[in-house]
């Protein structure tokens, strides 16, 4: 199959926009030049194969099943070159403490997906991540790139750290690729929106499950640890969407849904509707996120009813058939997924 994969980025086009009027100087010049990249980048999308229709192997059959592979390069400030492979699957810490970060969390990320679904990386399969980082010169962004890519810029300084800082980020960005080789939601309205809001809520999940943190002790942001001081505390609130930092204009229920042209149809501002209506089904089950609410959105991305054009609507009835699958009909579960999304206003 073959298609134009989403430019995912972890910062909105909008909000470097809003970001660019409010600053001077050298934060000025880098996010001109991250918005003149992303820009660029989007139009000079390149088609890939995405092998998502075919019949996964099965995993006795895949050696590396349960062991990631994961390649870090290099790309001292380019932004046309793969770079220097400076550490490779099961090589030593790197003097780069980007690279580590990268390394490190791409194994958490693996190891969420392998320990909790038997997912084997990104597609199934075992597929190999690289990661790209020290991506342009103090380029305020950081993205999968459709095709094992995830590239890691170093931030302003001002606006941004660098982006490899933050676990719920990578997370985020690499089931980007989750979705490429799933529901395969397209990057445009609502089925764009739950294309970002899937990479918000695994992401976080992602963070929770290797710092040990429940429902109660999770702080529920994503990019807390990117964020320089004109976005403190982060980029995007689970838990209240809307209040994440200044500029933050997510709403939280479907009577507030942003109709416009940007960010491909307000992709990264609606995702915190069902952001949202994931939040308060973890709330209402308790415990630990991944275990009973993210297991749930992950099944529901696997629906063979979920669609890439699926709606908010639909991939809600999605998770509460899961939740009856996984859990009963009249189960806590199920009553809570049904509850959060009617609290959003997505259902009636």
């Amino acid at each position: 199959m073959h298609h134009r994969p989403p430019l995912a980025c972890i910062v909105p086009p909008q909000l470097l926009k809003q970001l660019l009027l409010d600053s001077e100087g050298e934060s000025r010049r880098s996010l001109t030049d991250t918005m003149s990249t992303d820009s660029t980048l989007r139009q000079l999308r390149t088609e890939v194969t995405a092998h998502t229709t075919a019949s996964l192997a099965p995993q006795s059959l895949v050696s590396s099943a349960g062991r990631p592979r994961r390649a870090i390069y290099d790309m001292k400030n380019s932004t046309t070159s793969l770079g220097t492979l400076v550490r490779a699957e099961g090589q030593p810490p790197s003097s780069d403490v980007a690279v580590n970060e990268a390394y490190d969390a791409f194994g958490a990320t693996y190891k969420f997906y392998w320990e909790m679904f038997q997912r084997d990386s990104i597609d199934d399969r075992g597929m190999t991540i690289d990661g790209l980082v020290h991506y342009g010169q103090q380029y305020d962004n950081a993205f999968w790139d459709g095709s094992g890519h995830m590239m890691f810029g170093d931030g302003d300084g001002t606006n941004f750290i660098r982006f490899t800082k933050s676990l719920d980020v990578i997370g985020h960005e690499l089931t980007h690729g989750v979705t490429q080789y799933t529901a395969k939601l397209v990057y445009s309205g609502q089925p764009g929106a739950l294309n970002e809001s899937t990479s918000d809520v695994l992401g976080s999940c992602v963070k929770q499950y290797a710092l040990g943190q429940d429902v109660t002790t999770a702080d529920w942001l994503i990019g807390a640890e990117i964020v320089g001081p004109n976005l403190t505390p982060a980029l995007r609130s689970l838990k209240a969407p809307g209040t994440a930092n200044k500029y933050d204009d997510q709403p939280a229920k479907m009577s507030a849904f942003v109709h416009t042209s940007e960010d491909s149809g307000g992709v990264h501002t609606n995702s915190g509707i069902p952001n949202h209506a994931f939040y308060l089904a973890a709330i209402a089950i308790g415990g630990h996120a991944w275990e009973k609410a993210g297991s749930i959105w992950y099944h529901a991305l696997r629906d063979p009813q979920v669609k890439p054009n699926s709606t908010f609507a639909s991939f809600a009835r999605a998770t509460i058939r899961q939740a009856h699958a996984l859990y009963g009909a009249t189960s806590p579960e199920t009553n809570a997924m049904t509850d959060a999304w009617k609290q959003v206003e997505v259902l009636k």
